[in-house]
């Protein structure tokens, strides 16, 4: 299946019924007077979080959705039937936003969580509805509202606690298949991924789930390479996994890279907990892993996690680092 993140639709609810204007018409009833009935209600268009979708291509080939209208009034006092309701299936962690003013109108994270986007229209009312002691015999009846319609945009951010980063070709597809039961593809060139990924992890008896987005290079919030588009899928990530790969000779110069693209983009991303991982040790000797580790540490002043995704080194002590974070984190709040 295609992944898409982005969607602009058009919404338009079904429009109220007219109200009826007739008259009691039966044999021996001499003043049988008005019994028009009211017009049945529109359909509302509806939009629910589904667990099991995490792409918007069901609304890249139709971006017309329509509701139905509701039925005219009828003689006897018979009222139309209300039109029924469209529902609209987006994945969890879907914002709504509307097209005309730019606003935000609903951010589903939730699964099964619906929000009523367009309101049907009133149905008129009857003849019936305006007989009074003055007026027995009125020959007026209400047309049906217009039910509500608009284009709204739909944003997809995937929901994970941990986002992987990195520069190209930095190991985080083989990470994400090693610790997960996604199957990302792997090859030896960059930018292999192409769309984000998700993998669920178990560790110490809990689950986390982990999101892998396509490598960013300098420059990628002015739309180089794959430009930053797909940060937009860790800005509800909890701890971000920066790993940096064992082949390059200044570690330090490329973890500043995706920092400054972090930075650029902003939305909270330069302020969320992080762990640093060096990738691909395998290739380095060991006093030179244990000095290109040093170096960097002392440079960034954080933790670093020499890791290998291939012989999962090091790899158990950062997933239960990762997990203990979580769990503070969700006891604090």
């Amino acid at each position: 299946m295609k992944f898409l993140d982005c969607a602009k639709i058009h919404v338009k609810a079904g429009d109220g019924g007219d109200g009826c204007i007739g008259f009691r018409r039966e044999k021996f009833i001499e003043f049988g007077g008005p019994d028009g009935g009211n017009g049945g209600n529109g359909g509302n268009i509806i939009i629910e979080a589904a667990g099991n979708l995490n792409t918007l291509i069901d609304f890249r080939y139709q971006q017309h959705f329509r509701a139905q209208r509701g039925e005219n009034g009828r003689g006897q006092n018979r009222t139309g039937a209300s039109g029924a309701d469209l529902m609209l299936k987006v994945p969890v962690g879907t914002q709504i936003i509307c097209c005309e003013n730019e606003t935000l109108v609903e951010d589903l994270i939730g699964a099964g969580q619906r929000v009523i986007l367009a309101r049907g229209g009133i149905g008129g009312r009857g003849n019936a509805s305006f007989k009074t002691s003055t007026n027995q015999a009125p020959r007026k009846a209400d047309s049906g509202t217009l039910g509500e319609e608009f284009w709204v945009q739909l944003n997809l951010k995937l929901i994970a606690d941990v986002g992987l980063l990195g520069l190209p070709n930095a190991g985080k597809s083989t990470f994400l298949a090693a610790n997960t039961r996604a199957k990302p593809k792997i090859a030896d060139y960059p930018f292999t991924t192409l769309v984000p990924q998700l993998g669920v992890v178990y560790t110490g008896g809990k689950e986390f789930v982990i999101a892998d987005i396509p490598g960013l290079i300098e420059g990628a919030h002015q739309g180089i390479g794959l430009g930053d588009k797909f940060l937009s899928h860790i800005e509800r990530c909890r701890i971000l996994i920066h790993l940096i790969s064992a082949e390059h000779d200044d570690l330090a110069a490329q973890y500043i890279k995706v920092r400054d693209e972090l930075n650029a983009y902003g939305h909270g991303l330069k302020d969320k907990m992080e762990l640093v991982a060096i990738n691909k040790i395998d290739i380095l000797p060991d006093e030179k892993l244990e000095s290109v580790t040093t170096a960097l540490k002392q440079k960034i002043q954080k933790s670093i996690y020499p890791i290998s995704a291939v012989s999962r080194k090091g790899i158990d002590r950062l997933l239960q680092d990762v997990n203990a974070m979580l769990r503070k984190e969700a006891e604090t709040i």
